[in-house]
């Protein structure tokens, strides 16, 4: 209910009066189930301005350091998200990544819209990166539609280090569902996995037109000295 609130009565009002957000392709996301909507990722407000653009809500896989932060800004940001339907995961590895993908089938198998972001991390630099075989992973074990979006200057909005985004239009083009059982029950073969992903990202290269970097975000991310 709070997040109905959020989306249609406060939150998604505010910010369309304020950004005048556009979207196309809306009609390729399935009316009902469960539904990957994969992205690329230029800006912490991507998880904010895709499910404002869609009639169903969306679920969001977010890193746990948002819902543990102390004092009073700490309890807004964890209440936001936990009223924007984000999911908390830990992005430690190992045995974190399993219970994350638990997360993700457990969305999905209710029925509901999962936001995945297959570059892992936001892009350091505008371009995109290399995808993760986690999301690969998910949608052979779910089996359920894969819908790529590409979030348009949502990195001029909002750059990384920003504590506020700045007032410009903002886009969300929204391709049509891939279709990927030809490789079903082949989740455990690594190749498969990188085949599917690459595909994957080869379909959010083209809707986005960002160049395209075969090496992952984290890795470039990690050499940008800290200013």
């Amino acid at each position: 209910m709070f997040y109905w609130i959020m989306k249609h009565l406060i939150a998604g009002p505010l910010l369309k009066t304020i950004y005048r957000p556009w979207v196309t392709g809306a009609e390729n996301i399935p009316k009902e189930g469960g539904v990957i909507l994969a992205s690329n990722h230029l800006s912490v407000i991507d998880s904010v301005f895709l499910p404002i653009m869609i009639d169903r809500p969306v679920s969001f896989l977010a890193k746990s350091d948002y819902f543990t932060g102390r004092g009073f800004s700490g309890w807004i940001t964890k209440n936001f998200m936990l009223a924007t339907g984000q999911k908390p995961i830990d992005r430690s590895g190992g045995k974190a990544s399993e219970a994350s993908l638990n997360t993700g089938l457990e969305v999905l198998g209710n029925g509901h819209l999962l936001g995945i972001y297959p570059e892992g991390t936001r892009s350091p630099t505008g371009k995109m990166y290399r995808g993760r075989t986690g999301v690969a992973r998910m949608i052979l074990e779910s089996g359920v539609p894969v819908v790529p979006v590409a979030m348009v200057d949502t990195d001029k909005a909002m750059p990384i280090g920003s504590k506020l985004p700045k007032i410009r239009r903002i886009g969300t083009v929204i391709g049509e569902p891939l279709d990927f059982s030809r490789f079903q029950g082949m989740d455990g073969d690594r190749f498969i996995l990188r085949s599917i992903t690459d595909e994957l990202m080869y379909e959010l290269q083209k809707l986005s037109g960002q160049e395209y970097v075969d090496i992952y975000a984290s890795t470039v991310r990690n050499r940008i000295p800290a200013s």
